[in-house]
C-alpha cells in the first residue's frame, strides 16, 4: 500500500470518528428527528445544488466562491446526517474503500 494512503488512513480513523459523532449529538439535540430516506434525498438535492454552480463557473459565470464553500458545506453537514441516520461508520468505510482503490490499481 502506498504510504500516503497509509497516512490517510490514520488521519481519517482519528479524525473522522469525533467528527460524526459531534455531528449526531448536534442533530438529535437541535432538530427533529428524520429518518435515513429523508438524509439521503437532502445530500442528493444539496450535491446537485453545488453540481449546478460548477457547472455556472464551468460556463463562465461570476460565481461568488462563498457560495461554493456554503454548498460545499451543505453537502459535507447532510452526509454527516444521512451516515448517521443508517449508522454508517464513515471513518471504516473511508479506511476500506481507500484500501481498495490503492489494491485495483
Amino acid at each position: 500500500m502506498h504510504p500516503l494512503c497509509t497516512e490517510l488512513q490514520s488521519v481519517v480513523s482519528a479524525n473522522v470518528v469525533s467528527v460524526q459523532k459531534a455531528f449526531d449529538s448536534y442533530q438529535n439535540a437541535c432538530f427533529t428527528a428524520r429518518p435515513p430516506e429523508f438524509f439521503c434525498l437532502e445530500l442528493c438535492g444539496e450535491a446537485g445544488e453545488l453540481a449546478n454552480l460548477e457547472k455556472k463557473l464551468w460556463k463562465g459565470a461570476d460565481i461568488s466562491m462563498d457560495r461554493v464553500s456554503d454548498e460545499a458545506a451543505d453537502v459535507f453537514i447532510s452526509l454527516m446526517n444521512y451516515a448517521n441516520a443508517r449508522g454508517i461508520d464513515l471513518a471504516a468505510a473511508v479506511s476500506d474503500k481507500l484500501s481498495r482503490i490503492v489494491t485495483s490499481k
